[in-house]
């Protein structure tokens, strides 16, 4: 099986080329080179050695996918004919893709591949800047960077920074997380005669004349605890802190149990808030639901039952399973299709278990009118439910009449029931106007409270008190706020 003989050029100029990579390069034949876009190449073709480059291919493509498709094609039919040597700038195992689809034929058994040595442009990078990466460091590819591969505590860089757009596209991902003036190194030609290292804020980062192929940015650490505010693993400290050791004493005493009422404030707060379209409202209860969803995951971790990463672990695998229109090959176009495929992958994850009943999983928990309004919805999937809604008013009517009637009789008991059985009949009536009936009972507070503010507002300006006033003046009242649309 004929060879593939890889080589690497450095990230320097020809006299930094290691002795042994020189004399394997004199001897090489047939050369490929990537690019002859690289400081080593004049001296390369100074000392005779003659090399094939693959500089047009990219003129030939748009994406680099398929610039590095076809030169690894190249090489791979050149390799059928007898062994090739080839070369790429810096080292050939980092930040070099042609090398790893060659690679890949390897194991494919099209070929051998050897790598000859080289030296990547680390060294060189970490001595233009004077960092040393053993303090954490994590090195990109501004092509392909996405924003949350980033790790703002480590020394980072950006490799093939080659022009201002994508140095743009760098900057964007990056001033969603920072400060637009945050400091950044553009650094090009490290270890080269030409070497240039530019602090620049970042905001002026794609606007440099200086971006080529030999160009890197450098971010350095975030030692600014508060930029780092927004990240998630710094939440996470914060709540294991709170419940440390020497946390605060409330959060420590916290149970499971103890906490279910705040879970239900939060989020009561938060609807309220979407009620008032209040984006920043929304952005606070928002929060405070999170913090009631770490605090029980707090818990967990220091029972050493679940940590956050057992939530996260899985709803993550719940909604990619439960999803496979879209991660998988099935087909849902309608949102109603959807809700038949949850309904049957929820009901093939739990296999041959019967429950106890059809209704088991509706939580004793919820609101009055939110648990009637499931249990209703429920039953109705398996048919237990009015085809119009004649039966369901004259229903209403019934339960009316039968709680009109227990009010004399002196039953507490009696007449609690038969004004659930009102409540419960009135609610299968908002079910079948598509209305949510704890919507609807809010919008009802929400309406008296308006409205009673008003007649408070006029017996103040009255300057007498409440209570001197009869129900009709303060029905009045409520007439006028009506009139006036509150």
């Amino acid at each position: 099986m004929n060879t593939i003989y890889i080589f690497g050029l450095g990230a320097g100029d020809f006299e930094q080329l290691p002795v042994g990579v020189y004399r394997k390069l004199k001897r090489a034949h047939p050369l490929f080179l990537r690019t002859k876009e690289h400081p080593a190449v004049k001296g390369l073709e100074e000392e005779g050695i003659t090399f094939t480059s693959f500089d047009d291919v990219y003129e030939k493509h748009e994406q680099f996918a398929d610039v590095y498709a076809e030169i690894v094609s190249i090489l791979v039919e050149q390799v059928k004919h007898g062994d090739v040597f080839y070369a790429v700038p810096g080292h050939p195992l980092v930040a070099e893709q042609t090398v790893q689809l060659l690679l890949e034929e390897e194991r494919r058994g099209v070929c051998r591949v050897m790598i000859e040595g080289g030296q990547s442009f680390f060294d060189a990078l970490f001595a233009a800047l004077r960092i040393d990466p053993i303090e954490g460091f994590q090195l990109l590819d501004a092509t392909s960077f996405q924003g949350d591969e980033w790790s703002p505590s480590l020394h980072t860089v950006f490799c093939q920074v080659y022009d201002s757009f994508v140095a743009s596209n760098v900057k964007l991902s990056l001033m969603e997380q920072l400060p637009d003036d945050y400091l950044v190194y553009i650094v090009t030609a490290a270890g080269t005669k030409a070497e240039q290292v530019k602090q620049v804020p970042l905001y002026e980062l794609d606007r440099q004349t200086v971006l080529d192929n030999l160009t890197s940015v450098y971010v350095p650490p975030v030692k600014d605890e508060p930029l780092l505010y927004h990240r998630f693993e710094t939440l996470r400290r914060v709540i294991a802190t709170l419940r440390g050791p020497n946390g605060c004493p409330w959060d420590r005493k916290q149970t499971h149990a103890s906490l279910k009422r705040y879970l239900l404030e939060e989020a009561y707060e938060l609807l309220e808030a979407i009620d008032e379209n209040d984006d920043d409202h929304m952005v606070e209860e928002l929060g405070d639901v999170l913090l009631q969803v770490m605090l029980h995951a707090q818990i967990g971790a220091d029972d050493g039952l679940f940590s956050i990463d057992d939530v996260i672990r899985t709803l993550t695998a719940k909604m990619i399973r439960r999803h496979p229109h879209v991660f998988g090959n099935v087909t849902a176009d309608t949102a109603e299709q959807v809700v038949v495929n949850w309904e049957k992958i929820k009901k093939e994850e739990k296999g041959d278990e019967q429950p106890e009943s059809l209704l088991a999983d509706i939580p004793k928990s919820l609101p009055g009118t939110m648990r009637a309004y499931e249990l209703q919805k429920k039953a109705a999937k398996v048919g237990f439910d009015w085809n119009d809604v004649e039966p369901i008013w004259q229903k209403v009517e019934e339960e009316m009449a039968e709680f009109r009637a227990e009010t004399s009789s002196g039953r507490r008991a009696e007449l609690v029931s038969e004004f659930g059985d009102v409540m419960f009949a009135l609610i299968n009536l908002a079910r079948y106007y598509g209305i949510q009936p704890e919507e609807a009972l809010q919008m009802a507070n929400d309406k008296f409270t308006r409205r009673f503010a008003y007649i408070e507002e006029q017996v103040r300006k009255s300057g007498r008190p409440i209570t001197s006033f009869s129900l009709a003046e303060l029905d009045r009242f409520w007439e006028e706020a009506k009139e006036n649309g509150r």
